[in-house]
């Protein structure tokens, strides 16, 4: 039986409640069976749809997809045999958001839902407006106005109605939520179908480390999709019996919007909104992350840490990774950048690390025309 409860208050909904939230004002969860039989995966074909036992779906067949398949995990440097890159920005809108999307809008087309909110500045809201496209439901998308032409393209291309909001990207969460009275919020952040997507990530490592798992992960963080995502999949990995570590979990963001780094150096384990100022990656620039305490949760359970990059050593990043053929947009080479600065530290080199390529550079040329 699958439900939606909250971890605060303890209430549960049944899943045709439909619900993104609970009445409490925190944010839910997914109760659901989970199994996982490594004979059977093995021998379907290479999507996230493999892990079918796993995931809250009723059956595979009815899962709305693009073609998502198993992304590449790769070795950048011959030197470093244990240093390894996932590239999630080979689903097919470019961005590692598509493993959350396509749970999510198979999900609400499995509860007859016609019509759905998202905001985002960027990626989120164009994976959501192609899994929309594609099961035939109605999207609107709330945008900064300031957010790359590339990206606003994308989602118009799709067909979804675009809204621009002038303000932060808090004020556009404030008008999203504002429309998701009157239809259903298909929120990267708040929904917690998403995260039931994105937790395939850690699914896919485990198969690709012939059933184990990194030493390490280092992931880029604003709302914490990947991470709080990667977080749950291996814990129902080592719950079931099939890894018997958790990964510690690097948590990157930018020197110019770090709250997450700022409570965690503080030893808080509530987020405060902080002043943000511009910065290339844009997809983790969050001053006020809806999921923060959670992700510090994660990040503390696993013995990881947090670090901050800055824009000069993201850019620097990007120009190594382009230089070894990997076209990334500035937000993916944070988790690049926050590498240099730790893979000198002692026990490092005998570490497997995993890096997600979280977006394909493709989605970002005219800005990286102008850093390179």
């Amino acid at each position: 039986m699958i439900e939606l409860y909250c971890a605060v208050c303890e209430r549960r909904y049944p899943e045709e409640a439909r619900r993104w939230l609970c009445e409490c004002g925190s944010t839910l969860e997914v109760s659901a069976p989970v199994t996982f039989s490594r004979s059977t995966i093995a021998s379907r074909p290479p999507n996230l749809w493999r892990y079918q036992e796993a995931l809250p779906l009723s059956s595979a067949s009815r899962a709305v997809s693009l073609g998502e398949t198993l992304t590449p995990l790769v070795q950048p440097d011959p030197r470093l045999p244990a240093l390894l890159f996932k590239l999630d920005f080979l689903f097919p809108t470019g961005s590692f958001k598509d493993r959350g999307s396509a749970l999510l809008i198979s999900k609400a087309k499995e509860l007859g839902i016609s019509s759905v909110t998202e905001d985002s500045s960027g990626n989120a809201g164009a994976s959501i407006a192609a899994y929309c496209a594609r099961a035939g439901i109605s999207c609107e998308v709330f945008v900064p106005a300031r957010t790359s032409e590339a990206k606003l393209t994308q989602i118009r291309a799709y067909g979804a109605r675009l809204i621009k909001v002038e303000g932060s990207r808090e004020e556009v969460g404030k008008a999203a939520l504002e429309a998701a009275r009157r239809t259903y919020y298909a929120s990267h952040s708040f929904n917690p179908y998403f995260f039931e997507g994105t937790k395939t990530f850690a699914f896919e490592v485990w198969e690709q480390l012939e059933w184990g798992a990194p030493d390490l992960l280092i992931v880029p963080v604003g709302n914490g999709t990947l991470l709080l995502g990667a977080y749950l999949g291996f814990r129902q990995l080592m719950e079931a019996g099939e890894i018997s570590k958790l990964p510690r979990l690097v948590a990157v963001q930018s020197d110019n919007c770090a709250p997450l780094f700022r409570a965690y150096q503080e030893g808080w384990s509530e987020i405060y909104p902080v002043e943000k100022t511009e910065t290339v990656a844009e997809g983790i620039s969050v001053a006020h992350p809806i999921r923060g305490k959670q992700i510090l949760e994660a990040v503390r359970k696993t013995r990881g840490f947090f670090l901050t990059v800055s824009d000069e050593e993201v850019i620097a990043s990007l120009r190594a990774m382009a230089r070894i053929g990997l076209y990334l947009e500035p937000t993916s080479a944070t988790a690049t950048a926050a590498w240099e600065k730790v893979k000198g530290e002692p026990g490092m080199a005998e570490m497997i690390v995993v890096i997600p390529l979280t977006g394909s550079g493709l989605k970002a040329s005219s800005t990286i025309a102008k850093i390179l």
